[in-house]
């Protein structure tokens, strides 16, 4: 089996690779955030517990965001591995996830890093306008309007809310990367590590991603993943 950890702060560009990168390498994508939506919306006991936490705007207790980690790995479309994304989040994660894969005879293969400078990923997290009619979003670095300051659609001014501003995504993205450095330090220490440039093109990233987890795939069963060659 093989397990990939989509590593990356906010703005890194985790949420447009971890997709491309599951239809290349033909292996499923788990994103906890997914995971709690799904179990919320269909009422599962699981979901419900979750959903009280949520609902107080507190974090989901470890012990409940694993157990439906491990639900949702045990699903067959995930019995030749999967991408883990959004999960380590901390030191004490990456060790429940070490210990609960190595009760099913399985490990972390490899822990891809999306790496972009603090500067750059303020700079993209913080260049989001929002129409003030209708709320259409645009990204000064991603998705720009045709004309500086209108809405393409309705050409009402376009309106940054507080938490877009530059000064709160950073106080916001310290917090964030002391947690991620963590994580990104276990993982090199176990020699698991491996780091993408992220401020390269989408296309670029994708492929040094591809190319690290089949590598790590090689190393550890001497053949790779499905989907390998496409």
């Amino acid at each position: 089996m093989t397990f990939l950890v989509l590593l990356g702060a906010p703005g890194a560009g985790k949420g447009t690779q971890a997709p491309i990168l599951a239809a290349r390498l033909g292996l499923p994508h788990v994103a906890t955030g997914d995971l709690f939506r799904a179990a919320v919306h269909e009422g599962s006991a699981v979901g419900l517990e979750a959903r009280r936490y949520m609902e107080r705007g507190q974090l989901v207790p470890d012990s409940i965001t694993v157990k439906m980690l491990l639900d949702r790995l045990a699903q067959p479309d995930a019995a030749l591995g999967a991408i883990l994304d959004g999960f380590p989040r901390n030191l004490a994660q990456a060790d429940i996830l070490e210990g609960a894969l190595a009760d099913r005879s399985s490990r972390v293969n490899v822990a891809l890093e999306i790496e972009v400078p603090e500067a750059e990923l303020v700079r993209r997290l913080s260049g989001r306008w929002i129409c003030k009619a209708n709320g259409h979003v645009y990204n000064e670095t991603s998705h720009p309007p045709r004309v500086p300051g209108r809405c393409d659609l309705d050409d009402s001014p376009l309106i940054q809310r507080e938490d877009d501003r530059s000064e709160t995504v950073a106080a916001r993205l310290t917090a964030q990367l002391t947690a991620l450095r963590e994580v990104v330090g276990y993982y090199q220490e176990r020699g698991l590590l491996r780091t993408i440039d992220g401020r390269r093109p989408v296309a670029e990233v994708t492929a040094a991603l591809a190319a690290a987890a089949l590598a790590a795939a090689a190393d550890e069963t001497g053949s790779s993943p499905r989907g390998a060659g496409n």
